[in-house]
């Protein structure tokens, strides 16, 4: 993939498991509420098609810009970290990598979990908030759209989500793991999220058990899962009192700060805490109480790595769906590079026309539209045929463009749409 917006490069820069722990990764999570202001800054700063998705094991900015240190820098302004303990730690992708890492992500294999589709679902959220401001484009939409394309194939070709395949599930595979009498626990989700709401199906689908609390900030939200599911709901005000009779609880609240503090919990209180926040919304100093277990989404993922060797063979299945939808891609991409020259081209053919149809009028006012309108389906044939003749001899298209811009003094600009 060559430069295009006139001359900026394509990248990520972003953050993940791979190289920051759970605490490191929450000061870079970035929240919906600074989209708009985000969006105004990134364009204002000539960065073009971009969004940024920020899940629980990553954080990562796309789009189109002069250098991958302007994007780090606007980044760092709406979040919590530096830009020098970004450079720490960040994953630079640039042009085709670029590209190749979004569909590698798309199709579940850099999750931190192998598998784990729940990203490409947080994917299409998140690029439609930076829609909604203007962040998007032609290229954007098309490359979204690849994504997704492929998402969808890997998981209905390959093996590669087969058993547990999500953070939530994982959560529930810890508890059944590390608990006894699981049916007889008093579990309590706290946030009902997209990960909460999932968890929530994993709990009832695989513990068999009946007493499972929901507590959201908006009740409402809690209650819409009581429609499906044999779960009771709490109000938000109830939590601490909710505390005291808990035996397992699971977080997912995704706040800024911790929702679940130390004084929330009565010292002598045994309970399983899992924190599927991030930042983590559980306070660290909760995990050094003897009486309290404290897992976080990166124990998690340790713990059932060992269960998902049979989905590695499944890797370079997934990888022929990358390399197919990529190459559909990019043969997109060189259509829309000759855009330009061939707008040019009909913009020459028009002016001509215009021209000639004005010299001939002077010499027959009787000219009507009917000539008019055979003109213009001239220029558009023309147009048509010169089109044509760039998809089927891609090879010499260089050649073919050099020769028309000097033989009709064409004016084009890179591909900007």
């Amino acid at each position: 993939m060559g430069k295009s917006f006139l001359n900026k490069d394509f990248y990520v820069v972003g953050v993940s498991y791979e190289k920051a722990d759970a605490e490191t990764r929450g000061k870079f999570t970035f929240f919906p509420d600074t989209v708009k202001a985000f969006s105004d800054k990134a364009i204002a700063s000539g960065i073009d098609n971009f969004f940024v998705v920020s899940t629980c094991n990553r954080s990562e900015f796309y789009g189109f810009a002069d250098s991958e240190l302007k994007m780090m820098q606007i980044y760092c302004d709406f979040t919590n970290g530096s830009l020098d303990e970004m450079r720490e730690v960040v994953s630079i992708y640039k042009n085709e990598e670029a590209i190749q890492h979004l569909f590698e992500v798309s199709a579940g294999l850099k999750s931190q979990i192998l598998g784990d589709f729940e990203i490409i679902s947080q994917i299409k959220t998140w690029f439609r908030r930076f829609k909604k401001h203007g962040a998007s484009g032609a290229f954007l939409e098309r490359l979204i759209n690849t994504a997704i394309q492929i998402s969808k194939k890997v998981k209905n070709q390959t093996a590669l989500s087969n058993g547990a395949a999500s953070v939530s599930f994982a959560a529930v595979h810890y508890i059944l793991a590390t608990q006894s009498e699981i049916s007889k626990k008093n579990i309590l989700l706290f946030g009902i999220g997209k990960i909460g709401r999932n968890t929530c199906t994993n709990l009832v689908k695989h513990t068999q058990n009946d007493h499972i609390t929901l507590i959201n900030r908006t009740k409402e939200k809690a209650e819409l899962m009581t429609e499906k599911y044999d779960v009771r709901v709490r109000d938000y005000s109830e939590l601490k009192e909710v505390l005291k009779s808990i035996d397992i609880l699971i977080v997912a609240t995704g706040a800024e700060q911790p929702t679940v503090t130390e004084d929330m919990i009565p010292f002598d209180k045994e309970m399983t805490i899992i924190d599927l926040s991030v930042p983590e919304n559980v306070a660290h100093t909760l995990g050094a109480r003897e009486n309290i277990q404290l897992i976080n989404v990166d124990g998690l993922s340790k713990m059932v790595d060992d269960t998902l060797d049979s989905r590695k063979d499944e890797v370079p299945l997934a990888m022929e769906i990358i390399a197919e939808c990529k190459s559909e891609f990019k043969e997109w991409l060189k259509t829309r590079e000759y855009v330009p020259v061939i707008q040019s081209f009909k913009e020459r053919l028009e002016f001509l026309q215009e021209f000639e149809i004005k010299n001939l009028k002077k010499k027959n006012p009787q000219i009507n539209g009917k000539e008019t309108l055979v003109a213009e389906k001239l220029v558009q044939n023309l147009t048509n045929q010169f089109a044509s003749y760039l998809l089927d001899n891609r090879e010499n298209a260089d050649e073919t463009i050099a020769m028309m811009e000097e033989i009709f003094r064409l004016k084009t600009d890179s591909f900007n749409s």
